[in-house]
């Protein structure tokens, strides 16, 4: 798998010092903030990955996009348009250029539809005729590499990589132009998820969408992402080429999530255990610095 060069051009998506609260609990308690002010951009034809620990902030960014978290400062524009607190009309009408594929694809496929219906049902909703919009669930399938006869199956036949193909596949259905990836293969095994980042790659190469990419790990995203953002305590405390931030990161807890991830060799992976631990306590001190500083 390589990486295609990365578009020079207006932001797709264009995020601008986003904040992000929910309500407290407890009676007048001020909302809790999780987001702090975030700057980031998608171009057309370009992946970014998101990269961060859980509690890091990096889904509540990708839901803010899709509009589904209250967004209390900033702006989130798409194609120059600022949908920071879009109605949910125009929510719907953003469908056609917004998409999404979740981590747990069979959770959000229904178990009572077969796969040809699932592709089909957005498809329908857009205008397009039933026979149509069965020609196009057969290109889908084909694109996805799966049997035309997966249409007349229920996701429940399927194994846990092919209901990711179905999810991708009903993703890029209505042919948009960023997909928000909230961390697609996370719950998939090693070889599944080499697969997975496969078709991703042949997806963007023949379609030319724009993945903003949510990620814990940061292997997965130096195969697949042009550039890189890394997430703690709701700010980014990196950003930069993906080659570079995922081999050679300059910031300590960027290094700390590069040493954790897993080696084959014992010796290499003791070396790595030590360095983690000095890396602790270097990202501590910063993010210590970072939050006396804001």
């Amino acid at each position: 798998m390589t990486l295609r060069e990365s578009h020079v051009s207006t932001p797709l998506l264009d995020v601008r010092e986003l904040r992000v609260a929910y309500p407290a609990r407890g009676f007048r308690r001020p909302p809790v903030e999780v987001l702090h002010g975030v700057t980031l951009d998608v171009r057309a034809g370009e992946t970014v990955g998101l990269v961060g620990e859980s509690g890091s902030g990096k889904s509540t960014l990708g839901r803010a996009v899709l509009g589904l978290a209250p967004v209390t400062g900033g702006t989130i524009m798409i194609d120059g348009e600022d949908v920071s607190h879009a109605a949910r009309n125009r929510r719907r009408a953003l469908a056609g250029d917004l998409q999404v594929i979740f981590q747990d694809p069979y959770s959000s496929l229904s178990p009572s539809l077969t796969i040809g219906d699932t592709l089909s049902e957005p498809l329908r909703a857009s205008g397009m005729s039933s026979k149509d919009a069965a020609r196009r669930v057969g290109d889908l399938l084909d694109l996805v590499h799966l049997p035309s006869d997966a249409a007349r199956r229920l996701p429940r036949e399927f194994s846990g990589g092919q209901r990711q193909r179905i999810a991708i596949a009903r993703a890029i259905a209505l042919e948009p132009r960023i997909i928000v990836c909230d961390e697609p293969v996370s719950a998939l095994d090693l070889t599944t998820q080499a697969h997975i980042l496969d078709l991703l790659l042949e997806v963007q190469s023949r379609t030319g969408v724009a993945y903003l990419f949510i990620s814990h790990d940061l292997n997965v995203v130096r195969v697949l992402c042009h550039r890189v953002a890394v997430m703690s305590g709701g700010e980014i405390v990196e950003w930069g080429d993906g080659d570079t931030v995922t081999s050679t990161p300059s910031h300590p807890y960027t290094r700390r999530l590069l040493l954790a991830s897993p080696v084959a060799d014992p010796k290499e992976q003791a070396r790595r255990r030590t360095l983690l631990h000095a890396a602790k306590i270097e990202s501590a001190t910063a993010m210590t610095v970072m939050e006396e500083k804001s």
